[in-house]
């Protein structure tokens, strides 16, 4: 295993930070790409939340004819089935694992981390918080989807079954229809897990009103 951390963007509160969110970006993209929303999210300085914004590899991606750019794995077709690669959706899961424990050795307890993730980033998210033995804040899956969704009847483990986790999605998005990430929430409420999804007249994006309902949801998780 790579005991290198990911490289990553940080914003830091003004005091100590006791609450850490750790934000996973989509397909391409780089940690800057979501680190303009913390301001956005107008969340309390009493919070002391510090936002971790990882920057995933570069690989070949096949469906973008081998083009090289940052992602959490291939993907080598857009089949809804067999759209994210399950060896790099472990490998990076290990990554980010270690970057989560690394939070947790610097003084941030699990129950005080929300992991969140938008698209490919999802997918990591909703990959590692059934399977982690960390009890974690709140999960945050935004545009996304699950990899492999029937390996988690055997795969899930009790850990976060109560951990609240917000599943928001574009009612027009066109790079992963709202049918995949409402797939994913039935799975993980046919498992058992605290899941709740809406959805926004938006395509593969973020919008405002869904950033006012995260900035919620997140004092909520964060009390």
């Amino acid at each position: 295993m790579n005991e290198q951390l990911l490289p990553c963007v940080e914003i830091n509160p003004t005091t100590t930070p006791t609450a850490c969110v750790i934000w996973l970006h989509g397909l391409g993209d780089s940690g800057h790409g979501f680190a303009p929303i913390v301001p956005e999210l107008k969340l309390p300085s009493s919070l002391a939340v510090k936002f971790i914004f990882p920057h995933a590899p570069e690989r070949p991606i096949t469906v973008n004819g081998g083009m090289r750019m940052r992602a959490w794995y291939d993907i080598k077709s857009m089949d809804f089935d067999s759209r994210a690669d399950l060896a790099g959706v472990q490998e990076s899961a290990e990554q980010v694992e270690q970057l989560i424990q690394a939070q947790i050795d610097n003084g941030i307890p699990a129950n005080r981390i929300v992991l969140a993730g938008f698209s490919q980033g999802g997918v990591i998210a909703l990959h590692i918080a059934p399977r982690i033995k960390h009890k974690f804040a709140g999960v945050l899956a935004l545009s996304t989807y699950m990899c492999e969704p029937t390996l988690l009847v055997n795969e899930a483990q009790s850990t976060n079954k109560t951990t609240p986790i917000m599943m928001a999605h574009g009612e027009q998005d066109e790079v992963v229809p709202v049918f995949m990430g409402n797939a994913a929430y039935e799975v993980l409420k046919g498992n058992g897990f605290d899941v709740t999804w809406q959805t926004y007249m938006m395509q593969h994006n973020v919008c405002m009103e869904e950033l006012n309902d995260i900035s919620a949801w997140l004092q909520k998780v964060l009390k």
